[in-house]
């Protein structure tokens, strides 16, 4: 990367649109801290290793009386109904070590920081000027472990049929979390794999937005899914384009995850009603070491007009080979732990 005579990189010009959310931010930013609107800390469950985590939480401006304030039914508009803190410092302590950064241009902060942890669970202090300080915390894989799970969530573990705008926007702005469906055998299943093999860290990979993290944290939490990261993404513009590419983001942490946990090998959940199939099968060939085996939940032909895909083939639990792996399929949790337990993939 070339390099400015006072040693810093260039001035990146950002996208026309960058531009645009940048400036309407500055403005409702400026005119809120007026208001009163304080800056709130939201803290996203990290991962990490003994010696490193990986550190996600976001800072926004709220409602003094509405920092937090805890409401028991919560619509979905609610999640994007706060204001972002741009370049905020930032202060991470790991242990007895003091780490600093700033937010992004969106208020987020998505850093990797060293410290010593023990393997479990963890927590790290946040702190920034003006909020609370918050505890986020961070799930630490023991060094040892060989096995772990990545599921998608929309349509693997949560019924949503995303890729319908209608509908998604839907599901994602109006409808209130506790009317969302869990998909049937699925909690059970991710139960048992992690019963199977104690330690196992479980990923959440979705294209779903930062915005609805807390959300998402309650449903899983709520039907009873083992606790773990979330591994979403920003819906706004990038400074090269007006929007991100959801496939793009799977693609990046999948290969993310297998850089830095090379001795585990994954059992990768998804659905047929998006891409995921595609996306696995790709990881598969390019990282075969770290790929235990691939287990798809079937949708129903309704779910899968809703979600925007061809309906495929009915039926019962089927297991086939492709790409050197083994694909497991059904229609629900069941039949996939039918599938699975008797493998050496568990």
């Amino acid at each position: 990367m070339s390099v400015t005579p006072a040693g810093r990189p260039p001035a990146v010009r950002l996208h026309r649109a960058a531009r645009i959310e940048d400036a309407v931010h500055e403005v409702v930013e400026r005119r809120l801290r007026q208001r009163g609107w304080r800056p709130v800390i939201t803290a996203y469950t990290g991962y990490g290793a003994p010696g490193w985590a990986r550190v996600m939480a976001r800072v926004v401006l709220t409602r003094g009386s509405q920092a937090r304030k805890r409401l028991e039914k919560v619509r979905g508009w609610r999640s994007f109904t706060t204001s972002p803190v741009n370049n905020a410092l930032v202060q991470i302590q790991i242990g007895d070590q003091v780490h600093q950064t700033r937010t992004d241009r969106s208020g987020y902060v998505d850093t990797k920081v060293k410290g010593e942890l023990e393997p479990g669970w963890a927590c790290v202090r946040l702190v920034t000027e003006g909020a609370e300080p918050v505890e986020a915390p961070i799930r630490v894989v023991d060094p040892a472990m060989k096995f772990g799970v990545i599921s998608d969530i929309d349509d693997t573990v949560m019924v949503t049929a995303l890729p319908r705008p209608l509908l998604a926007a839907w599901n994602t702005f109006v409808l209130d979390e506790h009317a969302r469906m869990a998909v049937p055998g699925m909690a059970v299943l991710y139960e048992r794999l992690v019963n199977a093999n104690p330690g196992a860290p479980v990923f959440y990979l979705s294209t779903g937005a930062w915005n609805v993290a807390p959300a998402l944290n309650r449903f899983l939490s709520r039907h009873l899914y083992p606790a773990g990261p979330l591994l979403l993404t920003d819906w706004g513009p990038t400074p090269d384009r007006w929007f991100r590419s959801g496939q793009e983001h799977k693609r990046n942490t999948l290969a993310r995850l297998a850089g830095e946990f090379p001795d585990i090998r994954w059992l990768l959940i998804g659905d047929d009603g998006q891409h995921d199939q595609e996306i696995y099968s790709e990881f598969a060939h390019a990282h075969p070491d770290n790929v235990a085996a691939v287990a798809i939940r079937r949708l129903s032909p309704t779910q899968a007009v809703l979600a925007g895909a061809i309906p495929g083939p009915t039926g019962s639990a089927e297991a086939v080979g492709s790409g050197g792996k083994t694909w497991f399929s059904a229609p629900d949790g069941a039949g996939l732990w039918s599938l699975l337990r008797d493998t050496d993939v568990v």
